[in-house]
């Protein structure tokens, strides 16, 4: 008999019925295979709705305001060190901390979506020095999640401003890696942030997946 499936290993199956109904919306000509990739993308929100404490009915909402070829998304954030800590902020919608950052904007290189969210969660001007890993969101312990998503972790330096929180925020300071606080692991799980330290320090390769 096989073994009942993880909840990891279902949401990755909602998340590919999801992104395989998207595309199937976006180019097929057939009323009624539009009907057929609709039902997947149904059947996708009721396997998430559950891990993820959401009605059916937003998730669809969500899926179908989601249009074109089906890509994972782009998450960026940023390693900032003074004297051995790394900067944390404190997010405001679950109270956890997380390193500064956030979703990639269209027009955005890589760089400059760190340096713009850098700049408006913290109020530190920064520049980046390398790209320190490409994290595979679902294979790291984060809670479900409706989309796929990569994580772009990037080795900032400060070049000037001042430390401020953000609307987004409720607090904002530098912690030692080995005494972190807790997390908002919707967006952060510590093996990144050690991880990503680690790689810093001892200049190895680009971490990747």
């Amino acid at each position: 008999m096989s073994e009942a499936l993880s909840d990891k290993e279902l949401t990755l199956i909602a998340q590919r019925l999801q992104a395989l109904a998207q595309t199937g919306l976006t180019y097929t000509k057939d009323v009624f295979d539009r009907e057929r990739y609709e039902s997947l993308q149904a059947i996708a929100a009721r396997l998430l709705s559950a891990r993820l404490d959401l009605p059916e009915s937003t998730l669809n909402t969500q899926f179908k305001s989601e249009t074109g070829y089906a890509t994972p998304k782009t998450d960026v954030r940023a390693i900032i060190m003074r004297e051995g800590n790394v900067l944390l902020v404190r997010e405001a919608d679950d109270g956890g901390w997380s390193l500064p950052g956030g979703w990639a904007d269209v027009g955005d290189s890589p760089s400059e979506a760190i340096v713009r969210e850098v700049w408006e969660e913290t109020g530190l001007e920064v520049r980046v020095s390398r790209l320190l890993g490409v994290w595979d969101r679902n294979q790291h312990g984060h809670p479900p999640y409706p989309w796929h998503v990569y994580k772009l972790i990037f080795l900032c330096e400060e070049i000037g401003g001042e430390l401020a929180i953000s609307h987004e925020s409720l607090d904002i300071g530098f912690f030692d890696p080995d005494a972190l606080p807790e997390l908002s692991l919707t967006r952060i799980v510590p093996e990144e942030i050690h991880v990503s330290i680690s790689t810093a320090q001892q200049g190895c390769a680009t971490w990747c997946d």
